[in-house]
């Protein structure tokens, strides 16, 4: 006799089931989903205020010209990419700080003391001791920049892990303390100009690499790429890991390096304006013709975020310092146990985010091209958004670099995008971030629900 109610077989227990295509090559290819869902938002964004102009036309009674849209073009994406990079800079260092269960909401106030600091050693006291326009100012100036945010960040650190206090305690504490430093140190005046060698690292249209040098950047980029995927599947064979399928290495190889490639004709797109031109050839002596077109390439500023993110993402996945870190965030007691000095760790850490804050003045003060106490101002709360957006649990214990330089890239796209099309209040601004926010930390528990 037939028992009616047994349940019927899932299609998953069936052996005959078969994943479908898309499956497969997720599989294959081994691409983090999440990645692909970011990727596939700040296209929509991107494409969404290209066609929002074009899009207004046609509902005010005109015709549909994709002419009027400026989102899309080599001048606003350079621009993007420079205001991205400190954000992105800063969104790294977050990273490490959040997965470890802290916060650091003195980033923003940090930029603003290190920028002041580093803004008076060029205006009044270097200059006297070793002559104007020294070749050695910005090369001190970028340094003590660097030692003022490490030992901010050590102090911050030496609190959070040795005498207990709780981060968010530590932190807010300094964002009041080291913004009125800012104030005090020049009693609020503003600091200009700076170095002309320091302000090439803010970008502009002289802190740039050329488009021969954007190019070289991008060979060398397409072939670190290279090497790492022949040298991951030479490590997998080594460790008799599973290997991904050839053609899969083909893919992601040509992917990555169309990318790459596309970035490179992008910023050498990107011309200088005519008067920069006539001022180029005034200063170098030269006579150019009507026209000549000066590629811009691309700037320090996404050079050094490029820099970083590599650098970061090395600490992260290939070091012991890195494995330390994701086992303090998973389970700090388990990481005790397991006999690492967590207090050390964490100290490193919020030491490393008080690093990568000070290389953040240098870039904000060098693209100002002066330094004001209000500078940073906020910026530990778009820090924060870029690095959550970009998928880093605030439960600790998960993060990714790229994710939050993506998620630094989406809050940028939205500022911008939101200036192009004629919402230029920093009040929508805010509302619109802030809506990014509470959407990116809700998708993510539901994500993590389902991967329960």
């Amino acid at each position: 006799m037939t028992d009616t109610n047994s349940p019927t077989p899932s299609a998953s227990a069936m052996p005959d089931a078969q994943p479908g295509a898309i499956t497969r090559f997720l599989h294959a290819t081994e691409i983090d989903t999440r990645l692909l869902g970011m990727v596939g938002a700040l296209l929509l964004i991107w494409v969404g205020f290209h066609l929002y102009p074009a899009i207004s036309s046609v509902m005010r009674g005109g015709a549909f010209d994709l002419g009027l849209g400026n989102f899309l073009t080599p001048r606003n994406l350079w621009n993007l990419s420079v205001q991205t990079s400190y954000i992105g800079i800063m969104a790294t260092g977050m990273v490490l700080v959040i997965i470890i269960r802290c916060i650091d909401l003195s980033v923003g106030s940090i930029i603003g003391v290190t920028g002041m600091i580093m803004g008076l050693l060029q205006a009044e006291y270097l200059p006297p001791l070793l002559g104007l326009g020294h070749p050695a100012i910005w090369i001190i100036t970028a340094i003590v920049g660097l030692v003022v945010g490490v030992m901010i960040g050590a102090f911050h650190g030496w609190l959070i892990a040795y005498r207990g206090i709780p981060s968010f305690i530590v932190t807010l504490g300094g964002l009041l303390i080291w913004r009125g430093m800012a104030f005090l140190s020049a009693s609020g005046r503003t600091i200009a100009p700076m170095d002309e060698k320091f302000a090439l690292l803010g970008g502009g249209p002289y802190g740039t690499v050329g488009a021969v040098g954007s190019w070289i950047v991008g060979g060398l980029a397409c072939l670190g790429l290279i090497y790492l995927l022949i040298s991951g599947r030479s490590q997998r064979r080594k460790h008799d890991f599973p290997q991904r399928p050839v053609w899969a290495e083909v893919f992601l190889g040509a992917v990555g390096c169309g990318v790459i490639l596309c970035a490179v004709l992008l910023v050498n797109a990107y011309p200088w304006a005519k008067g920069i031109v006539a001022q180029y050839a005034e200063r170098t002596g030269q006579t150019l013709p009507e026209g000549t077109f000066i590629s811009h390439g691309f700037a320090i500023p996404v050079l050094l975020l490029i820099g970083v993110g590599i650098a970061m993402t090395i600490l992260m996945t290939r070091t012991r310092f890195g494995r330390y870190v994701f086992a303090i965030g998973g389970n700090p007691e388990a990481a005790v146990l397991a006999g690492i000095n967590t207090r050390w760790v964490t100290l490193k850490v919020v030491s490393l985010m008080g690093a990568l804050a000070g290389l953040a003045a240098i870039i904000v003060s060098a693209r100002q091209n002066s330094a004001t106490n209000a500078m940073g101002e906020l910026d530990e709360l778009y820090v924060i958004a870029a690095a959550v957006i970009g998928g880093t649990s605030l439960a600790g214990g998960s993060g990714t670099v790229y994710g939050a330089i993506l998620g630094a890239l989406v809050i940028l796209s939205l500022q911008s995008g939101m200036v192009l099309i004629g919402f230029g209040d920093g009040s929508y601004q805010k509302i619109v971030v802030g809506t990014a926010l509470v959407l990116a930390v809700y998708l993510d528990i539901l994500y993590r629900k389902k991967v329960k």
